[in-house]
């Protein structure tokens, strides 16, 4: 084993990248390579407070998913929100918090490879001295950085990060690559990015499992009334659809699309039906109009929530477009996809030389 933990920092140029879905994919064949791997989000965002003390959703979820024990997981050291933004802008808060990262990560070691999830941005945490590199300067960490892949143009964005990480930039993963641009990606991006000494670890192929939303997050973000089968929220959606045309090319139109969540007006009986009959995971009713007794019935045989919103058709599907864009890996069939897809597409041999960790296998 190491004779000492090494920190790795899994970055991001923009929020929503897939940070934590990485972390997941990579620790289960860091796992499997025989390293005993910790934890830990420094600066956190979903933070709830339970006695005093600071909770992070997916510190929680990573941990249990990866079945960490306490002495494997450090603390959060702040919650980045508006409240603790104004405490440092009045001068309340005077905090040393790179003294706290030495304290709570440095002075108490735990285990081979330490993986820390960083802030949303390169710039977020600034105020606070714990943005991504401040972070990696003070635990002397690598840093691996995630970017979905929009287009070509990812390149300037990845150029722009390696000028501010320099040597620590240990590769980067270009995750959601559409399969149509698999092939540019790997022909053109990848050999100049290997050339400006960006190593490409991953391209992960778009997947819509993994940028899927369960419809209790969509009853959660559209405050809607669940009309039925509230015992099937935890459906995942994959797209979805919107029911406005006639009934005739509603059903070809739904035809095409899988797991979808469609919404429609409450007086839109027929697109209900139709809706109901084809590969539907929600049906979401606008305009406060409750459906028919028969419809009800369907869906209820077919094991398909209704939910009702006080909300005009475009505003619901801004926010459900709002939140695929916003989705999280809280579901155990999402862990096992992204396990699925870094143990395919990662080069995890190459990784590890480039940390400079070598595997218990490699070592015995």
């Amino acid at each position: 084993m190491p004779t000492s933990v090494k920190y790795l920092l899994i970055g991001s140029v923009e929020t929503y990248s897939g940070k934590s879905a990485t972390v997941l994919g990579l620790s289960h064949q860091l796992k499997q390579k025989g390293l005993d791997i910790a934890y830990g989000k420094p600066l956190g965002n979903c933070v709830q407070t339970a006695d005093g003390s600071l909770v992070e959703e997916d510190v929680q979820f990573i941990s249990h998913s990866l079945k960490l024990p306490e002495n494997r997981v450090a603390p959060t050291l702040l919650a980045l929100n508006e409240v603790s933004v104004q405490k440092r802008l009045r001068g309340e808060d005077k905090a040393d918090y790179q003294q706290s990262l030495v304290q709570h990560y440095l002075q108490i070691p735990r285990g081979d490879l330490m993986l820390l999830e960083g802030p949303g941005n390169l710039p977020e945490g600034n105020l606070f001295g714990l943005s991504l590199l401040e972070v990696a300067e003070v635990l002397d960490g690598g840093v691996l950085l995630v970017h979905r892949y929009k287009s070509l143009l990812s390149v300037e964005a990845l150029l722009s990060a390696k000028k501010l990480i320099g040597d620590r930039l240990v590769g980067v993963v270009i995750n959601e690559v559409p399969t149509e641009q698999l092939e540019a990606g790997h022909n053109l991006l990848r050999p100049f990015l290997e050339e400006h000494g960006i190593p490409v670890l991953a391209m992960l192929p778009k997947s819509d499992l993994l940028r899927s939303v369960s419809v209790g997050e969509l009853v959660k973000q559209l405050q809607a009334e669940v009309l039925c089968r509230r015992d099937r929220l935890d459906l995942l959606v994959e797209s979805l659809a919107i029911g406005a045309m006639n009934v005739n090319a509603a059903v070809k139109y739904f035809r095409k699309r899988r797991n979808k969540a469609v919404v429609t007006g409450g007086d839109r009986v027929e697109i209900q039906q139709a809706a109901l009959e084809t590969s539907t995971q929600c049906l979401i009713l606008t305009g406060q109009l409750p459906p028919p007794a028969f419809i009800l019935n369907r869906a209820e045989e077919l094991e398909i929530p209704i939910l009702s919103v006080d909300l005009d058709t475009l505003t619901t599907v801004e926010i459900v477009d709002r939140t695929f864009g916003q989705v999280r890996v809280h579901e155990p069939l999402k862990v096992e996809c992204i396990s699925q897809l870094m143990s395919e597409h990662f080069d995890i041999n190459r990784f590890l030389s480039q940390l400079g960790v070598k595997p218990a296998a490699a070592l015995s």
